[in-house]
């Protein structure tokens, strides 16, 4: 029993980092697939790096977006394309 109670508060330790750190990221990543997944010709997205541009086009056999931009056509990996920047870019701005 006092070694149970010895390694408790590890136990709870990583009971509240799961729950507040790893589990928010799991729900991210999966969120994140899941917009890469249902991506179509003609949304207007934005890479992780800042890149904006329109799907132009996918190339299946290595999992890519083709993006085309304002300087031509780009071929990018699905994990590139940002979630949060593209639904903010998809989002009608109120206008005061």
């Amino acid at each position: 029993m006092e070694q149970i109670q010895q390694f408790l508060p590890f136990i709870l330790i990583f009971v509240v980092m799961y729950f507040f750190m790893i589990r928010p990221q799991m729900q991210k990543a999966k969120k994140e697939r899941k917009f890469a997944d249902e991506l179509k010709k003609g949304d207007r997205i934005v890479t992780k790096s800042g890149l904006h541009g329109k799907v132009f086009d996918f190339s299946e056999k290595n999992n890519a977006v083709i993006i085309e931009t304002g300087s031509g056509k780009l071929t990018f990996d699905k994990s590139a394309i940002s979630l949060e920047m593209s639904q903010k870019l998809n989002t009608p701005t109120e206008k005061k």
